[in-house]
């Protein structure tokens, strides 16, 4: 053993010299890098034929190496400091991590907890303190329990108690009360005395009078014409232009406040709009949405729903069914699955699990174009009209206007009346046809029989609202047609495009085709 220990000290002396040696060796390095009067003693070794100036560049040469010397000390002692706190920083992102993974933890158990509750709560009977220890454990000792969760140990009457206590076990609570709501509805004196030009103008002067609100007036045609061909209206535009204000602004002028649903970046599909059923509590997750379009179908009320940031997520993902409901020309027939099957105490307009989407509402989403964004599909823009919000609108002076309770019949009514008196003259309608074999055979881009159809209900009802027919061609042709042209490569028609400006001169008249004409101006010069 001893001879062991003898050889155990010589090998660490040896390792441990090695050690010493190194930084001993390092000291010696530095000491003899930064020995100047080495260095002076060196040069005077050499000076027998110095002359003032050789000692001046000796003496500048000195200074300039220890200037490099100093400036790589330096900057080593920086990159070392710099990832130090770049580690500091690792590590305590690591541990933010770690702390919202207990908190997300800690989320996904009080929801769990919470569902318990509800399914104790709807199983006939109040929860007790017994349940509550049950779900809990021994900590819920010190817990007090709600009101209406009270059981025999407390003071309630032993079962869940709201303002509609009849609808808390229906798995569809919310659907409930909207029947609850309307079990004695009568409808209110509604105003049908305005044309359509008369509620541009009206709706335009609330806006400005009541809510502030400046818009110009081809923006309000615009609105409501354009909700007269399809019930999709997408506002684009920069930020602070009145996006969100103007369709919520519309449902505080038909005295019937909008609702507005906004998009998050998670929506992947339709449940996130109208609910989803959850097989644990047996309830329905019901969503305003849902609970709107639900409620829509009682009275004659205009409805306006706002999908705010609407292509934050796609848009062809949660709202692809509605995309397709709409396309149906027979009213009938829209009809959306809510549930697979149908419950003795299922709200009365939900026959068979399914719900008969009522025309009085109108779908308003706002778009903006930015990295955060999706682009919208031509699937969507096909089956919706496109407004473009581009700048802040200006004060103006105009009388006081209130709300009017506008019955969607009524405006309905005015559409088709619209269509029957102003229908799209014939000339127009073979210009159109020309300007579409020209664009097929240029730019292979059709126009396709939903833009036509689109079109003889638009522009008919955009001159009933005051504005002229061909303004409201050229802006559905630049809004329906020449957008597509952005996913052509602009490079390479460059000159076609300049020729289909002059075409639309001949067709329409110089100038005349004028939000077409600056659209494809500002294409050609993007290259």
């Amino acid at each position: 053993m001893g001879e062991y220990l003898e050889w155990f000290f010589a090998f660490l002396t040896k390792m441990l010299g090695g050690v010493w040696t190194i930084f001993k060796n390092i000291g010696i390095g530095l000491f003899t890098i930064f020995n100047i009067g080495d260095y002076i003693n060196q040069a005077r070794s050499f000076s027998s034929g110095f002359s003032w100036y050789h000692w001046l560049l000796v003496i500048l040469s000195m200074i300039l190496v220890y200037v490099i010397w100093v400036t790589l000390i330096f900057l080593i002692v920086l990159a070392v400091r710099k990832w130090l706190r770049f580690r500091k920083t690792m590590v305590g992102n690591e541990d933010i991590l770690e702390e919202m993974a207990d908190l997300h933890r800690d989320v996904l158990r009080l929801t769990s907890e919470k569902e318990k509750i509800l399914a104790l709560s709807v199983t006939g009977g109040g929860i007790s303190a017994e349940d509550i220890r049950q779900i809990f454990g021994d900590e819920s000792s010190g817990l007090e329990l709600p009101a209406g969760a009270r059981g025999a140990e407390g003071s309630g009457t032993g079962s869940a108690s709201t303002s509609t206590g009849a609808n808390v076990g229906k798995r569809f609570f919310r659907l409930a009360a909207v029947d609850e709501k309307y079990e004695n509805y009568v409808p209110p004196e509604y105003d049908t005395s305005m044309n359509l030009q008369e509620m541009c103008d009206d709706f335009r002067y609330f806006c400005c009078s009541r809510m502030h609100l400046y818009y110009d007036i081809k923006t309000i045609r615009l609105m409501i014409a354009g909700l007269s061909a399809t019930k999709l209206i997408i506002l684009q535009g920069i930020s602070g232009t009145g996006k969100t204000s103007l369709p919520y602004s519309m449902g505080k002028y038909f005295i019937n406040d909008s609702t507005i649903a906004s998009v998050q970046p998670s929506w992947r599909d339709r449940t996130e709009l109208f609910g989803y059923f959850n097989e644990f509590t047996k309830k329905f997750n019901e969503t305003e949405v849902l609970k709107r379009v639900y409620e829509a179908s009682y009275t004659d009320d205009i409805n306006v729903i706002i999908l705010d940031e609407m292509n934050i997520s796609r848009v062809e993902y949660y709202f692809a069914e509605m995309l397709s409901i709409m396309e149906m020309p027979d009213p009938n027939e829209w009809v959306l699955e809510i549930v697979s099957s149908s419950w003795p105490d299922d709200p009365k307009h939900l026959p068979d699990g399914k719900l008969k989407i009522p025309q009085n509402i109108w779908y308003v989403g706002t778009a903006n174009n930015d990295d955060s964004t999706f682009a919208i599909s031509d699937k969507v823009y096909d089956r919706a009209m496109v407004i473009e919000l581009d700048k802040k609108g200006q004060p103006f002076d105009c009388p006081d206007r209130g709300p009017k309770h506008i019955p969607y019949s009524h405006v309905e009514s005015l559409y088709k009346k619209a269509v029957e008196e102003h229908p799209v003259k014939a000339e127009y309608l073979d210009n159109i046809a020309k300007l579409d074999a020209y664009v097929i055979q240029k730019f292979r881009v059709a126009f396709g029989n939903r833009i036509m159809k689109q079109l003889n209900v638009f522009a008919p009802v955009y001159e009933a609202t005051g504005g002229d027919m061909v303004e409201a061609i050229d802006y559905l042709l630049a809004t329906k047609i020449f957008r597509k042209f952005e996913a052509l490569n602009l490079s390479l028609i460059r000159d076609e495009i300049r020729g289909l400006i002059a075409y639309l001169d001949t067709l329409f008249g110089k100038g005349v085709m004028a939000e077409c004409i600056a659209y494809l101006e500002r294409l050609r010069k993007m290259y």
